[in-house]
């Protein structure tokens, strides 16, 4: 047999500070709402940018999972009434007895974030391709290419490079005949945060595989 919720209409209102604390810390990218189950309506709400208001149905349906034993659903994404992104959590409320009376929900509006998102991706890429004849003969071009292959290869950092990730990076730029440039093993003992000796180490280690 389902717990019977409580009736007292004071109950909720001990956890309305709570979600009035929750919101004015957030503001004003989460609305906060207080749902009463008893009546399945709004019995709070804070930053309403869905436009609901106190006493509105809360449209939570029969779901037998609200009197159930789980007490945080969430974080699950819902969509905002501009059709924006909502990043949400809900927890039910108990009374003093135990009994579970409401549902709060937090419903934080992700807009600004995929607003920032979209324009330091725009900033980030290239709208057209490389020029290579500008670059083609840049030695240090080609090889800073060499390393940024290897590491997305590699799904790796240059910082997370163990010496046998570093002989294989050596080992790839050597496959492409860097190392005969001068200066080249400089380079990149710089880019790798290394002394020129130990690239030298490094690449007599992959010509010995």
């Amino acid at each position: 047999m389902s717990p019977k919720l409580a009736t007292s209409p004071g109950a909720l209102a001990l956890h309305f500070p709570t979600a009035a604390a929750i919101a004015a810390l957030l503001a004003p990218q989460a609305e906060v709402v207080v749902h009463d189950l008893r009546t399945e309506r709004v019995a709070g709400i804070w930053n309403a940018f869905s436009k609901r208001k106190v006493g509105d149905p809360s449209h939570l349906g029969d779901d037998p999972e609200l009197i159930g034993e789980k007490d945080v659903y969430g974080p699950y994404e819902k969509a905002a009434p501009d059709g924006g992104r909502l990043k949400s959590v809900s927890a039910i409320l108990k009374d003093e007895a135990g009994r579970r009376i409401g549902l709060l929900c937090i419903n934080f509006d992700l807009a600004v974030f995929d607003n920032a998102i979209a324009l330091l991706s725009a900033f980030t890429q290239a709208e057209q391709p490389r020029p290579e004849a500008i670059f083609a003969q840049d030695w240090r071009e080609q090889i800073n290419l060499g390393i940024r292959a290897f590491l997305q290869e590699r799904q790796l950092t240059l910082k997370a490079l163990d010496r046998d990730d570093r002989v294989a990076l050596v080992g790839a730029l050597d496959a492409r005949n860097f190392f005969a440039t001068r200066n080249a093993a400089l380079h990149v003992a710089e880019a790798l945060g290394v002394s020129r000796a130990t690239i030298y180490n490094l690449l007599g280690d992959a010509r010995s595989i």
